[in-house]
């Protein structure tokens, strides 16, 4: 890593800083960039991830993906992970903080509201921030985008039912524009894209140009993610400054999910004799949440100025911090993987 990637966490931490100041002074500009969005997808969060994940897919060696099959134990993890617990420790969160511990400080139906957030965000798996967090763990870039790709196809046909057992309702609508959009923008066309660079940058398949056109673009991809950072604090600034202690109080089992989440699934890729380049991307799918769908839903069942939108608002603000602390975790503890494990499987991934 580089000077300017090992202080990653400072430079996130200035873009908090920066976007919440900037949009306390400039509420105006921050409410155009809100609005710029296609069926709740705002676009210029959409071109800032493309930034973020395309250097990402260009690594991804298309021609590898059929050997995940041979190591189907992490993507299984991932699975179970996401779709059979994930969801359930969220709802079961909601309900003990704001049903019990912080019941004291909060009405019934603001209470109902938050939780409704944070349940959307737990049926949510993360699809384009999961590349560059797999990236900073040196993670195979292969296994994946097959761990995301079943994920989002799954996402399609579960997502609903599951949102509705956990709501308590039976009428949920799912915005689909917004779903198949997402994964078309942050999926099909950045790996579109990829291929096609890869196959061009690499046809005497010497690898030289590629890991040259490599090393120009990461640094665009760190500073995608710290735009973006800049961005999304910046839209939620007037939020954070008015409500403090609901900010917080939802956070608190929001930590405690993505922290206890990332544990299990982190611990039981190693008792499971995964390698770390894929028990550890697995842990930071398991984590993450797919957050731009959340928030969409919420103002599409709740409103955007409601309690579940704000849940899901805080998601997203806890996010990157938390994920970058996981990063910090799984490259300290990579020795606990033995090094046969822990070796590329794909010579041509490890670029």
């Amino acid at each position: 890593m580089g000077t300017f990637e090992r202080f990653l966490s400072l430079w996130v931490a200035l873009g908090i800083m920066a976007g919440i100041a900037l949009g306390s002074v400039f509420p105006s500009l921050f409410s155009t960039l809100a609005g710029l969005e296609v069926a709740h997808v705002n676009l210029v969060v959409a071109v800032l991830i493309w930034l973020m994940i395309y250097p990402m897919m260009v690594q991804v060696d298309f021609s590898a993906i059929k050997d995940v099959g041979r190591k189907p134990k992490g993507l299984l993890l991932t699975l179970v992970v996401n779709w059979l617990i994930k969801p359930f420790t969220m709802a079961a969160l909601g309900w003990l903080f704001f049903k019990v511990v912080f019941a004291a400080w909060v009405d019934t139906a603001s209470a109902q509201q938050y939780i409704a957030g944070m349940i959307l965000l737990g049926v949510a798996p993360c699809t384009a921030m999961v590349f560059v967090w797999s990236q900073l763990i040196k993670g195979d870039a292969n296994y994946t985008l097959v761990q995301v790709s079943v994920n989002d196809l799954i996402m399609v046909f579960a997502f609903a039912p599951i949102t509705a057992l956990l709501l308590g309702v039976s009428d949920i609508h799912v915005p689909w524009q917004t779903l198949l959009l997402s994964v078309l923008l942050y999926v099909v066309l950045p790996l579109a894209m990829g291929i096609f660079s890869r196959r061009r940058l690499d046809k005497g398949n010497d690898h030289q140009r590629l890991q040259g056109f490599l090393a120009k673009a990461k640094p665009w991809s760190i500073l995608g993610l710290i735009a973006t950072v800049v961005l999304l604090f910046g839209f939620q600034a007037q939020t954070i400054l008015a409500q403090p202690l609901v900010i917080v109080m939802i956070a608190v089992p929001l930590l405690i999910q993505s922290y206890g989440i990332f544990a299990l699934t982190y611990f039981t890729g190693c008792r499971l004799k995964l390698s770390h380049q894929i028990a550890a991307p697995a842990a930071m799918i398991g984590t993450s949440n797919f957050f731009e769908l959340a928030v969409a839903v919420a103002i599409s069942l709740f409103g955007l100025h409601s309690g579940a939108a704000l849940a899901t608002v805080v998601g997203v603000l806890v996010e990157v911090p938390v994920m970058l602390s996981l990063v910090a975790i799984a490259n300290r503890t990579q020795r606990w993987f033995s090094e046969k494990d822990s070796a590329p499987a794909v010579d041509k991934t490890a670029l």
